[in-house]
């Protein structure tokens, strides 16, 4: 318990003019610095003597889309006979919120919500929660700490995406080879696990090697889908382009794996590779955490996942063009003004300055 600035200075306040009062004998002054003094005394007791409180406070949800809401929510209970006021303040990524929270009659149960801020895409902490009890006239308060801190991520958001352009798979030959029908292209081996089909067994492979290998072939109906995402600090102008740049990405990567498409993502630092094929969480939860980087040498996609690649960028970089013209279908996406869809040899080059309008235009010229 502690006296509030209020009520500091209610009590020097009050102790003067009740010393002045009976120094000089004015009994006005006097009584109204005893006032003042009783005053404080009885913000203190009420804070002492106050009604047992019950408080609890969640987070949900503890994963969600940035600028999706996400609460925080307060239960409390007040078991007495007298009603309790009470403020709190919460801390979000180290920055305190306060929490309005109503007078509390005895007895009665109250839920307060509010909003977790998730501008901001990544990992922070919320908590620990500060509880204040407030006396008579705000003059005295009790502090309680609620310890719990949790982590809330917030991930980048999916926007829709109509789909992949069909047909395209890059044939063993080269990129300029498509599979269009048939799945019958080789495209790589693997060691055969239990349960694989048998008829699918590269014979000749298995008899060099002494270990039974599975065949790969390229199914037109799957194309692989390869996201090089730009993360270096000089292709931005604007950090708020990278998080446009992240949500593209996101967005192309979430609606292939819908859709059955193996997907990859790689950075340019090469910091990121990740490969999934069914559940996008552990690619969002990998763009959640990442962040500019100063970036030196070219990155390179696999042969294997040369079939669709969607290069992001906060501008053209000549590098990363010509990676996506390696693919049956490159497009390299710009997070800038918006300008005509153009093209640089056989790569599709989309502008424009926010996530949506990239998406936008993916749907309307690559997505068929």
């Amino acid at each position: 318990m502690r006296l509030t600035v209020r009520g500091t200075g209610t009590a020097v306040l009050g102790v003067l003019m009740l010393g002045v009062g009976l120094w000089w004998r004015y009994p006005g002054m006097a009584a109204f610095g005893l006032a003042l003094t009783a005053l404080v005394v009885a913000s203190v007791i009420s804070v002492l003597v106050a009604s047992p409180l019950s408080v609890s406070r969640t987070v949900r949800p503890r994963t969600v889309p940035r600028l999706a809401r996400c609460n925080g929510r307060l239960e409390l209970s007040a078991v007495g006979r007298w009603p309790v006021a009470l403020d709190a303040v919460d801390v979000v990524a180290g920055v305190p919120i306060s929490v309005d929270v109503p007078l509390l009659e005895a007895g009665a149960v109250e839920a307060v919500d509010y909003a977790i801020p998730t501008e901001r895409r990544g990992v922070f902490d919320v908590g620990p929660l500060t509880l204040r009890r407030k006396g008579l006239a705000g003059l005295a308060q009790a502090r309680t700490v609620l310890g719990e801190v949790v982590q809330v991520r917030v991930v980048p958001r999916v926007l829709p995406v109509r789909g992949l352009p069909s047909g395209a798979r890059r044939g063993q030959v080269g990129a300029d080879e498509r599979v269009e029908r048939g799945g019958t292209d080789l495209v790589g081996l693997r060691e055969y696990v239990p349960g694989d089909d048998l008829r699918r067994l590269h014979w000749a492979t298995s008899a060099r090697t002494g270990t039974l290998m599975i065949r790969e072939d390229a199914d037109p109906a799957r194309p692989h889908l390869a996201v090089l995402l730009d993360d270096s600090t000089t292709s931005y102008a604007d950090p708020q382009r990278f998080e446009e740049a992240v949500e593209v990405a996101a967005s192309l990567i979430t609606s292939a794996l819908e859709q059955g498409h193996p997907v990859r993502l790689l950075t340019s630092s090469g910091g990121t590779d990740l490969e999934e094929q069914q559940d996008s969480a552990r690619i969002l939860s990998a763009l959640a955490d990442l962040e500019l980087r100063d970036v030196d040498g070219r990155p390179t996609v696999p042969v294997r996942d040369l079939d669709v690649v969607a290069v992001v960028s906060g501008t053209s970089v000549p590098a990363l063009v010509l990676e996506a013209g390696r693919a049956a279908c490159g497009v390299v996406l710009v997070v800038d003004e918006q300008r005509p869809v153009s093209a640089a040899g056989s790569v599709l080059v989309i502008s424009g300055g926010r996530a949506e309008d990239l998406v936008d235009s993916w749907n309307a010229v690559v997505a068929r």
